[in-house]
Order: structure tokens, then sequence, then C-alpha cells
């Protein structure tokens, strides 16, 4: 039989921990103000969520909605989980329906590793040979998170050696105001610089100066050393 929404979150809820929780809050930032406000968390760690999920290989697009709906943060994070592990095996109109299912639901990946779980597999993997259009537009939008998608789904990208779409969204996101932006983006430019280091080269040289000093940094960690300074120090 297939479990129901109800069956996974007794499941769910049967692994909470109290404390987990409460580090939970403050590593996430839910206080007010802050970019996790008011998230709720059962305390699950990652692992045992990831352990868990391997047991349901056959859950409805329709329960995973549910989860995905829900106020704790970890049911979400086990949506997107059973998500991305369905999307990887299926055909394309399968896929296609997953990634509507994100769509439909992108208000609920609201936080950095909700994203980062699923935007690469998901948003950017949707898009392997088709109009990335959407992720552009992402890259615009006022929505923190938005934003983030559209630059980690590139990753599926970059494991592909495709490495234009990094820079174009990267470039739109050179100004942004959010410090969990300039990290992303710097961390996709880094991973840009592991295949090709001379292509990231050439994207910063006319840009480093004016970059997020975090970006930057992101971007040049597995610089040698001296380079890494002379772009620290805008001395290039």
């Amino acid at each position: 039989m297939n479990p129901t929404l109800e069956d996974i979150q007794q499941i769910l809820r049967g692994l909470a921990n109290a404390e987990i929780a409460a580090h939970s809050l403050r590593f996430f930032k839910t206080g007010k103000g802050q970019y996790g406000e008011g998230d709720v968390f059962l305390g699950i760690r990652v692992p045992v969520l990831r352990k868990t999920a391997r047991a349901f290989t056959g859950v409805s697009l329709s329960v995973c909605a549910g989860l995905l709906a829900s106020p704790y943060h970890e049911e979400r994070l086990f949506s997107l989980i059973l998500l991305v592990n369905r999307f990887q095996k299926a055909d394309s109109e399968e896929q296609a329906a997953i990634f509507r299912l994100y769509k439909d639901h992108i208000r609920c990946v609201n936080n950095w590793d909700l994203v980062d779980i699923s935007a690469p597999a998901i948003a950017g993997g949707y898009f392997i040979g088709r109009k990335t259009s959407p992720l552009l537009d992402l890259a615009k939008s006022p929505d923190l998170w938005e934003r983030r998608i559209s630059i980690v789904a590139t990753f599926a990208f970059i494991r592909r050696n495709e490495l234009g779409l990094t820079f174009r969204i990267a470039e739109i996101l050179l100004h942004d105001p959010a410090d969990l932006i300039h990290k992303a983006a710097g961390w996709m430019l880094r991973e840009t610089g592991k295949r090709d280091q001379a292509a990231l080269e050439a994207f910063l040289a006319p840009r480093y100066q004016k970059m997020p000093r975090t970006m930057l940094r992101y971007a040049i960690e597995r610089f040698e050393e001296n380079k890494r300074r002379r772009y620290l120090e805008g001395i290039l």
C-alpha cells in the first residue's frame, strides 16, 4: 500500500528531537527580521531524512506536494529529497510533472538548504536541453530564495561542462544585496573554475574589483595563494 501524507508525517514526527530543533531555530536564522523568520523544526538530521526516504520510493506526487506545503522545515526537506530521488530516475514526462510541482510550490523552497538540495537536480536538470530564460527570470525575482534557486540550478550545467549559464546569472546577481546570494554565486563560480579556470578568470577580469567580497572570496578559493591575494588586493 502506498503511504499517505499522514503515514509519513507520523513517522517523521516520531523522529523529532527537541534539542536538535532548538539548535536549528538558531542555525537557520528564524528570528524576527532574519532570513528564516517564522520557520519551525521537528529536529531531524539530514542523514536520517535521507535514510528514511530510501524506504519511500513509491510516494505519490500529491503526497510530496502535501509535505512540501508543511509548516515543518524537515517535512519540506523530506519532500524535496523524495522528489530529487524520483527525478533522477524518471522519464521526461515524469520529470516535467515533478518540475511543475516544484514550480507551483516554489515559495515552500524557502531556506538555503532546501534550495541547495533540490535546485541542481530539479530546476537545473529540467532545463538541460531547454530554453533557460525562466532561470534568468528567477535571477531577477524580488524573492531571495528564487534568486538562489536560479544560480544553484546552474550546477547541473556546470557538471556537463556548460559554464555560460552560470556566468550569465552571476552577472545578473553581481550587485545583489543578500549575502546568501553572494555565497551561492561565488560557490557556483568556484565550480566553473574547477572545470575551466581560464574561463572563470575571463569572467572575473572586468568584474572582480566591483564584486561583493564574499562572492569573490568564494569564487577564487581554489586559486594559488599569490594569485588569490592579488585578486583580493585588486592589483592584477
